[in-house]
Protein backbone atom coordinates (compact mmCIF):
# COMPACT_ATOMS: atom_id res chain seq x y z
CA UNK A 1 0.00 0.00 0.00
CA UNK A 2 2.95 2.25 -0.48
CA UNK A 3 1.88 4.69 -2.74
CA UNK A 4 4.44 7.87 -4.39
CA UNK A 5 2.00 10.85 -4.02
CA UNK A 6 2.64 13.88 -2.63
CA UNK A 7 0.29 15.27 0.53
CA UNK A 8 0.06 18.17 2.03
CA UNK A 9 -2.41 19.93 4.31
CA UNK A 10 -3.59 23.20 5.08
CA UNK A 11 -6.23 25.07 7.01
CA UNK A 12 -8.13 27.87 5.96
CA UNK A 13 -10.59 30.05 8.19
CA UNK A 14 -13.30 32.93 8.50
CA UNK A 15 -14.83 33.73 11.30
CA UNK A 16 -16.19 30.17 12.80
CA UNK A 17 -15.55 28.36 9.16
CA UNK A 18 -12.86 26.09 8.80
CA UNK A 19 -11.87 24.59 5.56
CA UNK A 20 -9.25 21.17 5.51
CA UNK A 21 -7.75 21.13 2.05
CA UNK A 22 -5.67 17.96 1.38
CA UNK A 23 -3.63 18.32 -1.41
CA UNK A 24 -2.49 14.85 -3.37
CA UNK A 25 0.41 15.19 -6.32
CA UNK A 26 0.72 13.87 -9.33
CA UNK A 27 -2.98 13.93 -10.01
CA UNK A 28 -5.75 14.44 -12.05
CA UNK A 29 -6.57 18.26 -11.52
CA UNK A 30 -9.45 17.09 -9.59
CA UNK A 31 -11.02 19.74 -6.99
CA UNK A 32 -13.83 18.59 -4.77
CA UNK A 33 -15.55 20.51 -1.70
CA UNK A 34 -16.86 17.95 0.67
CA UNK A 35 -17.27 14.94 -2.21
CA UNK A 36 -18.39 17.18 -4.60
CA UNK A 37 -17.37 19.20 -7.62
CA UNK A 38 -16.34 23.06 -7.35
CA UNK A 39 -18.64 24.07 -10.09
CA UNK A 40 -21.64 22.81 -8.37
CA UNK A 41 -21.02 25.25 -5.43
CA UNK A 42 -23.57 27.83 -3.48
CA UNK A 43 -24.21 30.76 -4.40
CA UNK A 44 -23.42 31.40 -7.39
CA UNK A 45 -22.32 34.55 -7.22
CA UNK A 46 -19.39 33.79 -4.93
CA UNK A 47 -18.22 30.98 -6.61
CA UNK A 48 -15.87 33.31 -8.58
CA UNK A 49 -14.42 34.29 -5.36
CA UNK A 50 -12.97 30.59 -4.73
CA UNK A 51 -11.95 30.07 -8.67
CA UNK A 52 -9.84 33.08 -7.72
CA UNK A 53 -6.32 31.31 -6.77
CA UNK A 54 -7.14 29.00 -9.75
CA UNK A 55 -7.44 32.39 -12.23
CA UNK A 56 -4.42 34.09 -10.84
CA UNK A 57 -2.25 31.33 -11.18
CA UNK A 58 -3.22 29.76 -13.91
CA UNK A 59 -4.87 26.54 -14.73
CA UNK A 60 -2.34 24.68 -15.77
CA UNK A 61 -0.14 24.88 -12.29
CA UNK A 62 -4.08 22.46 -10.75
CA UNK A 63 -3.67 19.82 -13.37
CA UNK A 64 -1.16 17.82 -12.15
CA UNK A 65 -2.79 18.16 -8.20
CA UNK A 66 -5.66 16.91 -6.47
CA UNK A 67 -7.63 18.75 -3.85
CA UNK A 68 -9.99 17.46 -1.36
CA UNK A 69 -11.51 19.63 0.73
CA UNK A 70 -13.62 19.49 4.00
CA UNK A 71 -15.56 22.51 4.81
CA UNK A 72 -17.84 23.13 8.23
CA UNK A 73 -19.05 25.65 10.95
CA UNK A 74 -19.99 29.18 9.83
CA UNK A 75 -22.32 30.35 7.16
CA UNK A 76 -22.51 29.78 3.30
CA UNK A 77 -20.48 33.09 2.63
CA UNK A 78 -17.40 32.27 5.26
CA UNK A 79 -17.06 28.90 4.52
CA UNK A 80 -16.57 29.84 0.46
CA UNK A 81 -13.92 32.28 1.58
CA UNK A 82 -12.67 29.64 3.85
CA UNK A 83 -11.86 26.97 0.69
CA UNK A 84 -10.32 30.31 -1.36
CA UNK A 85 -8.10 30.62 1.28
CA UNK A 86 -7.57 26.73 1.91
CA UNK A 87 -6.85 26.21 -1.67
CA UNK A 88 -4.44 29.35 -2.17
CA UNK A 89 -2.16 27.98 1.10
CA UNK A 90 -2.43 24.59 0.06
CA UNK A 91 -1.03 25.31 -3.59
CA UNK A 92 1.94 27.85 -1.98
CA UNK A 93 2.62 24.70 0.60
CA UNK A 94 3.10 21.82 -1.88
CA UNK A 95 5.51 24.15 -4.10
CA UNK A 96 7.67 24.93 -1.50
CA UNK A 97 7.42 21.32 -0.45
CA UNK A 98 8.07 19.67 -3.82
CA UNK A 99 8.45 22.09 -6.28
CA UNK A 100 10.70 24.92 -5.74
CA UNK A 101 11.14 27.82 -2.99
CA UNK A 102 11.57 30.11 -5.82
CA UNK A 103 7.73 29.17 -7.68
CA UNK A 104 6.49 29.51 -3.99
CA UNK A 105 7.88 33.14 -3.67
CA UNK A 106 6.80 34.57 -7.31
CA UNK A 107 3.31 32.85 -6.95
CA UNK A 108 3.26 34.29 -3.29
CA UNK A 109 3.85 37.99 -4.22
CA UNK A 110 0.98 37.53 -6.74
CA UNK A 111 -1.31 36.71 -4.38
CA UNK A 112 -0.76 39.24 -1.98
CA UNK A 113 -0.66 41.51 -4.50
CA UNK A 114 -4.61 40.78 -5.67
CA UNK A 115 -6.00 40.10 -2.18
CA UNK A 116 -3.90 39.33 1.23
CA UNK A 117 -6.95 37.26 2.80
CA UNK A 118 -5.98 34.48 0.38
CA UNK A 119 -3.20 33.48 2.71
CA UNK A 120 -3.68 35.07 6.07
CA UNK A 121 -6.84 34.79 8.04
CA UNK A 122 -8.88 37.82 9.00
CA UNK A 123 -8.89 38.74 12.47
CA UNK A 124 -12.22 40.11 13.23
CA UNK A 125 -14.44 37.69 15.24
CA UNK A 126 -17.76 38.14 17.28
CA UNK A 127 -17.12 40.62 20.42
CA UNK A 128 -18.89 38.09 23.52
CA UNK A 129 -21.49 39.29 24.81
CA UNK A 130 -21.43 41.33 28.36
CA UNK A 131 -23.37 41.60 31.71
CA UNK A 132 -25.75 44.53 31.83
CA UNK A 133 -26.87 44.45 28.52
CA UNK A 134 -28.17 42.19 25.34
CA UNK A 135 -25.40 42.14 23.37
CA UNK A 136 -21.76 43.05 23.33
CA UNK A 137 -22.58 47.36 23.14
CA UNK A 138 -25.82 47.68 24.01
CA UNK A 139 -27.31 47.95 27.42
CA UNK A 140 -30.44 48.12 29.12
CA UNK A 141 -32.45 51.44 29.06
CA UNK A 142 -32.35 52.93 32.38
CA UNK A 143 -35.19 54.54 34.21
CA UNK A 144 -35.42 56.82 37.28
CA UNK A 145 -38.41 56.76 38.34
Amino acid sequence: MTSSKNVVQVFGRKKTSIATAIIKGPGHGLIRVNGAPLDLLQPDLLRIKVFEPLLLVGEDKFSDIDIRIRVKGGGKVSQLLAIRQAIAKGLLRYLEKFVSEAKKIEIRTIFLNHDRSLLVKDSRNIEPKKAGGKGARSRYQKSYR
